[in-house]
């Protein structure tokens, strides 16, 4: 196996010409087909499309494309939807089953230099089971490929744009799904004031986001979210003999979450559409993408987001990258994005229904005529390991249709052991760096210190309040006690004081009637008649 670096001794980075050669080798013909056909590297970031039945030989032929760029020096990312990809770490051998038909197709084809190799090989896994854990952040995801994934409808999809605005304004880093459903907490209870400012925030919005997060997180999505997240530099990587490393996502279990599947592999597309730097037209590409599964990307894809897809699809072959989309249809993708994929392989496609014949018409006439064959008749009847191929000629003119036999793969074909997968992941260039995951102070620490804080700020202005009411409750006792001391002490005087008037008009009645009497007496009747008698003598 090739997996910790070492170069082999018996690869020979070869295009059609046998040499080292601008081109890589797709295949050929004899005496039945056309002419040897190669893919030219100043092209590959033309992007491509790998199209055909189930069991037609899409895989294979991925897998020689795989080899080829790789061994060119381009970085190659892929998804393993069957896990069968996994051999392209492993070389061929003699003893293999189809050793001998490999062996008998090369001559045929005029491939002189085929020799077994294996290719240097990175595996990735989302779950963190048969590769290093691959994760990106709630906030590079974004709203809208987040809406995307939960089949949030437009009014959800506005509050969801909305809690990650707030997220911005506070500085609260959205970097799991706990950030984004404590985010959602606060802005269901923020939701009065954050509609006058943003528009409507319902509840029954927010409770609805809420339920699709349990939904995603149940399907996995949690182990999509979080730190340390990828960095594009470990996809993008040549070994020490400058064979570019191919990246092999295991997708045969992400498989059961379709929509999880597709929106990861789109927003590492749009990743790399906006951090990579413009190169204009390199004379090879910076990295060769494979979107296996192409038709889950679009499947009930609103229309936003196939513009999106669209736009990426047309711009990102200025950043180096080609994209190549696999899948059983051309009629899976979008026009729009269809007439921008220059490479093309199309394997057989069966005819069997009035929707199959309309389809077979429809992708014939999506390539350049020849007039040696009727195209629609040749994609109906080539058999396995055949295609119907047309690829970007100099000056990027599409090439005139060819019936081509497939290049056998230098790599296994078919899976390696459990065994042999462990041993590749332990002694990858990157071995370590992503296993341990991360919880850093992001959006759920810091809304639950805020929340904290104001239980213990109203905590506290309560305990201020019952202080505040038992000291005016202390306050008005004594008041009331004072007052009640008051009237205790003025009713005391009163008394005396009537006490003391009672007395006195006691005394005068005794002083009255002490006088009457003398008056009334002898005494006092000589002193009235002397007091009368000289009043009326002076008189």
């Amino acid at each position: 196996m090739y997996c910790r670096g070492e170069p082999v001794v018996n690869l020979k980075r070869t295009g059609v010409s046998g040499a080292m050669s601008e081109s890589i080798f797709i295949g050929g013909g004899g005496a039945d087909y056309g002419a040897a056909q190669g893919l030219l590297l100043k092209y590959g970031n033309r992007h491509g499309l790998i199209a055909g039945a189930t069991g037609t030989g899409k895989t294979v032929t991925l897998q020689i494309l795989a080899e080829g760029f790789a061994a060119q020096g381009v970085p190659v990312f892929l998804s393993d939807v069957k896990g069968d990809l996994s051999g392209l770490a492993k070389s061929g051998t003699p003893e293999a089953k189809l050793h001998e038909a490999f062996v008998s197709r090369a001559q045929k084809i005029g491939f002189q230099d085929y020799a077994y190799s294996a290719f240097p090989v990175t595996f990735w896994d989302l779950f963190g089971d048969q590769g290093h854990p691959i994760r990106t952040t709630v906030a590079e995801m974004g709203p809208l490929l987040l809406s995307r994934l939960m089949e949030l409808n437009d009014a959800q999809e506005g509050v969801l744009n909305i809690a990650f605005r707030v997220s911005d304004e506070q500085g609260l880093p959205l970097l799991d799904l706990k950030d984004l459903q404590a985010l959602l907490v606060w802005v269901g209870e923020n939701g009065k004031d954050l509609s006058l400012r943003y528009g409507n925030v319902s509840a029954a919005s927010v409770g609805a986001i809420q339920r699709a997060l349990l939904v995603l997180e149940n399907q996995g999505g949690a182990h999509m979210f979080g730190e340390p997240a990828l960095e594009l530099s470990d996809i993008i990587r040549t070994d020490a003999d400058g064979r570019g490393r191919i990246s092999i996502l295991a997708s045969d279990k992400l498989m059961n979450s379709p929509r999880l599947y597709a929106t990861f592999l789109l927003w590492l597309l749009s990743e790399l559409f906006e951090e990579l730097p413009e190169v204009g037209n390199p004379d090879k590409p910076k990295l060769v993408f494979f979107f296996d599964e192409a038709h889950l990307l679009f499947d009930d894809a609103p229309k936003v987001l196939v513009d999106k897809v669209e736009q990426v699809a047309r711009l990102i072959r200025s950043k180096g990258v080609g994209v190549y989309f696999v899948s059983q249809n051309p009629a899976d993708i979008p026009e729009d994005i269809l007439g921008q994929l220059g490479n093309r392989v199309q394997h057989a496609l069966r005819a069997f229904t009035a929707r199959d014949q309309k389809d077979l018409k429809l992708a014939a006439k999506t390539y350049r005529p020849n007039p040696a064959f009727v195209i629609e008749d040749a994609i109906r009847d080539v058999g396995t390991g055949e295609a119907v191929t047309s690829l970007l000629l100099d000056k990027g003119i599409p090439g005139i249709a060819e019936r081509t036999l497939i290049r056998p793969p230098s790599s296994q074909l078919g899976p390696i052991t459990a065994g042999e997968r462990a041993d590749c992941i332990a002694t990858s260039p990157i071995a370590g760096k992503y296993e341990a995951k991360i919880d850093r102070v992001s959006a759920m620490e810091m809304l639950t210190a805020r929340a904290s804080k104001a239980a213990e700020a109203a905590a506290a202005a309560e305990a201020e309040a019952e202080r505040l009411e038992a000291q005016e409750k202390q306050e008005a006792q004594a008041a009331r006690e004072f007052q009640k001391a008051r009237r205790y002490d003025g009713g005391t005087t009163t008394s005396r004081r009537s006490s003391r008037a009672k007395g006195s008009d006691a005394l005068s009645a005794q002083l009255g009637k002490m006088v009457m009497k003398e008056l009334t007496g002898t005494t006092g009747k000589r002193i009235v008649r002397g007091i009368l008698g000289g009043l009326f003598k002076s008189r």
